[in-house]
């Protein structure tokens, strides 16, 4: 095997381990006193893109690409398109986007202190203050 042929599959297999380190697994989450158990990934985008009330949804960051990976697998949506929903809804009076925190730990505390909180957060960050409804593939 000449060496750039080696090159080449050692630059693939570094780019494949860094994309896999870099897909976080993202969970649904709810208050654990919230009677829900479980919701598939479209009842979830009914909260986030402000279709039902049920639920008190909090956002990661903008620039999180944690928030762009779950409205693309909730709602198949890009940000650009979930920003134009919510400005049309809050221009209307229709609804009230969600409040945008910087991490997962704000978020659980957030979640944590509404009985009718959810919000989304990397699986990893998962403990006892928040319960788990949804794992996005």
């Amino acid at each position: 095997m000449n060496k750039h042929v080696k090159k080449i599959l050692i630059a693939a297999a570094l780019v494949i381990s860094t994309t896999a380190a870099t897909a976080a697994e993202i969970v649904v989450v709810v208050n654990p006193q919230n009677p829900a158990t479980s919701m598939t990934a479209a009842q979830a985008s009914q909260f986030f893109l402000g279709k039902s009330p049920m639920f008190t949804p909090v956002d990661l960051a903008e620039n999180s690409p944690v928030r762009a990976e779950f409205y693309k697998k909730v709602a198949d949506k890009d940000l650009s398109e979930v920003k134009t929903i919510w400005s049309k809804l809050v221009f209307t009076g229709k609804g009230t986007a969600p409040k945008e925190l910087h991490s997962n730990a704000d978020v659980k505390k957030a979640v944590a202190a509404n009985p009718t909180g959810i919000g989304y957060i990397e699986r990893s960050a998962v403990d006892a203050t928040v319960k788990v409804v949804t794992v996005l593939p």
